[in-house]
């Protein structure tokens, strides 16, 4: 495992190409999204998919929220849409969103999974997938194991995994989750993962 601190920035040259990023949160998720994806350029280059678990019987005012603080693109997810590279889409309250092998985005209605839909178990393995080895996975704060298996699954294809410390996290259960089932590539601290999705975009082809 790669642990990283504050002072410490990852090397590019040591990292593999990917062409595209999911990411996962729960409880203390907003404020560890805008950390992590704060420092991305207007020029960002990958895809991100992100997964936040919300109350699904209010609208989510996400991407409204993230909009109006990043210099990427920021959208909510539609169902069927396709990927476009260097925006960041967030998942529809109640529905689980999956990667389809066109790249286009896919909604459904299946049983909630640790309680929640949309699951970022679902995401992940679906992204895995499509992506096998060209994908990175990062798994935040939560207050359950959403997403631990995901992750894994994730290592599995030769994908590149991130876990936030959970010494760093405003909830433990999640990443504790992360790291109980499998060694990731990164546990780091929320300014070293924000850093790191900077210079995995420079990989990028």
């Amino acid at each position: 495992m790669k642990t990283f601190f504050p002072d410490v920035a990852p090397d590019s040259s040591q990292l593999p190409a990917v062409d595209a990023i999911v990411v996962g949160a729960s409880a203390g998720g907003v404020e560890a999204l805008l950390k992590i994806f704060s420092p991305l350029p207007k020029d960002y280059r990958l895809p991100i998919i992100a997964v936040l678990h919300l109350p699904q019987e209010r609208r989510s005012q996400l991407a409204d929220v993230f909009k109006s603080r990043l210099s990427i693109p920021v959208k909510e997810a539609d169902d069927k849409e396709t990927l476009v590279p260097g925006t960041l889409y967030f998942a529809s309250p109640g529905y689980h969103l999956s990667i389809e092998e066109d790249l286009s985005l896919s909604f459904s209605q299946e049983e909630r999974v640790h309680h929640s839909r949309p699951s970022i178990d679902i995401l992940f393995d679906s992204a895995a997938e499509v992506y096998g080895p060209r994908l990175a996975g990062v798994l935040l704060t939560g207050a359950n194991n959403d997403g631990a298996w995901g992750l894994a699954r994730i290592k599995e294809v030769g994908g590149l995994t991130v876990v936030q410390n959970p010494e760093s996290a405003q909830a433990r259960a999640m990443p504790e989750a992360g790291l109980a089932l499998h060694t990731p590539d990164y546990l780091l601290p929320l300014h070293d993962i924000g850093q790191l999705l900077v210079e995995l975009e420079r990989t990028a082809c």
